[in-house]
């Protein structure tokens, strides 16, 4: 379950894009369809939920039919055939088949109303003051976007953590490509499997190869435009249409969000995104905030490394977050180190006047973020050399969110955002449990959070050196 003050709530949400229309004019090649033609959008929309059991079953952490994800996994792997299909499809009804994600489907958004303490703490009257401003404007939005062959369920933890705490996440499923495979309904028409695709699959109208920064360009544009739609529709929803999403809405679920009526804070919303979904994230920043894009700020888990050039045109608080292996593994980007590009970039928006902060998650890998350290801890150690105690880790990096999200609303910096930078490049020697300096060293005063320095190394920061 979740560690919050509120239980969590989840409804999957799909909505005709309006209007459908081609992002791209890449097409698969035989077929001649579209590759990147935006017919409908998918999200599910974690968020604090009143007290009470639902009557709905809880989702499954892989969508059914399972046999759809299994292929793209084979896809994904490059030995898709009916005989390897069936073999992956076996064996994630075995491993995976039959987990639930904790959140209740389809329950009332809460009446929040502070914790109640024994006695008064700085956490506790922080929590109250974030209640009252919930009231006053809304529950904070965020988007967030996955990375390469994943879905929206799979940061179900990090989501539900966030809600649990009086957030609104939409965690949104790319039909891009990057999804292993994705069902699109609408009503009165067939369901359609969007099955992962590569570069090798699609061509130019002219029937020409497509270079890799082309195919990366599309990708981006394509989840620009999902981004944007879920904007749209979270706006409608806060307006007063919540019984019109519903009733479109072929996935059957959300038929209480006309309660929602004037309860988000759909002005100032937050993107998000992991590795793939870091970049497009970086993305949407460009020229905003915007009405159609209206973040204020933005938490960016992992850049890519391989999904195109990061967008440096940003105006807004960003929190640049990498895993230990994102930062200890050397990789050149665009002829420079990748990890350069990243501090230079965090640098530039910091000198535009936007408070920004670099930093690297000790101990982490890759997947650190994701439900798979949880689902499989001792295959992931073993394949990714994370070190650090897998809750440990995302109880880390949700902290460390809500800490820069607290910033956007009240503009306080707490914790590791009040640190200085005191490492200007990752420094192994310094590694995983070992750094412990840095200020207030010997301070206990936020409680199980007090030794959270040994976890973290911090390049860019707004404090003064």
């Amino acid at each position: 379950m979740y560690s919050g003050p509120y239980p969590v709530g989840s409804i999957d949400i799909e909505t005709p894009a309006s209007p459908p229309r081609v992002v791209d004019t890449a097409r698969f090649k035989g077929s001649h369809k579209d590759a990147f033609k935006l017919q409908t959008v998918l999200f599910t929309l974690y968020y604090p939920a009143a007290h009470g059991k639902s009557l709905h079953k809880k989702h499954h952490w892989i969508p059914k039919p399972v046999s759809v994800t299994a292929k793209g996994y084979a896809k994904f792997a490059r030995i898709s055939n009916r005989l390897t299909d069936a073999i992956f499809t076996g064996a994630l009804r075995t491993v995976v088949g039959g987990i639930m994600i904790p959140a209740k489907v389809d329950t009332p958004l809460a009446e929040l109303a502070p914790p109640v303490a024994s006695h008064p703490d700085t956490r506790h009257s922080q929590e109250i003051e974030k209640v009252a401003s919930i009231e006053t404007y809304g529950h904070p939005i965020i988007i967030f976007s996955h990375g390469m062959a994943s879905s929206r369920t799979d940061y179900t933890h990090y989501a539900g953590e966030l809600a649990s705490r009086g957030f609104v996440v939409a965690m949104l499923e790319h039909r891009d490509g990057s999804c292993p495979g994705s069902i699109i309904k609408r009503h009165g028409e067939p369901e359609e499997a969007r099955l992962t695709f590569r570069r090798s699959e699609v061509e130019s109208v002219e029937g020409e190869e497509l270079e890799a920064d082309d195919f990366n360009r599309a990708q981006l544009n394509f989840r620009e435009a999902e981004i944007e739609e879920v904007v749209k529709v979270l706006r409608q929803i806060n307006g007063g249409e919540g019984i019109e999403i519903f009733k479109q809405n072929p996935r059957m679920e959300g038929s209480g969000l006309d309660d929602w009526t004037g309860r988000l804070n759909v002005d100032e919303m937050i993107i998000a995104g992991h590795s793939f979904g870091a970049t497009g994230a970086l993305q949407a920043l460009k020229g905003g905030p915007t009405e159609q894009r209206p973040f204020i700020g933005a938490i960016i888990l992992d850049p890519g490394k391989q999904s195109g050039e990061l967008n440096h045109d940003v105006r807004v608080p960003l929190m640049v977050v990498h895993s230990n292996s994102w930062s200890s593994k050397y990789s050149i980007f665009y002829g420079r180190a990748h990890f350069d590009v990243v501090r230079n970039l965090v640098e530039e928006n910091l000198e535009r006047g936007n408070p920004s902060w670099f930093m690297t998650s000790l101990g982490t890998s890759h997947p650190s973020v994701t439900d798979a350290p949880i689902l499989e801890p001792t295959l992931l150690s073993w394949t990714t050399g994370a070190r650090i105690d897998v809750y440990e880790g995302l109880r880390q990096y949700i902290h460390l969110s809500e800490d820069f999200l607290w910033f956007l609303k009240k503009g306080e910096k707490r914790n590791l955002l009040a640190e200085k930078a005191e490492f200007p490049k990752y420094d192994a020697g310094k590694g995983f449990g070992i750094w412990q300096p840095g200020q207030r060293d010997n301070e206990k005063e936020g409680g199980q959070w007090w030794d959270w320095r040994k976890y973290w190394q911090v390049h860019v920061s707004p404090n003064e050196n």
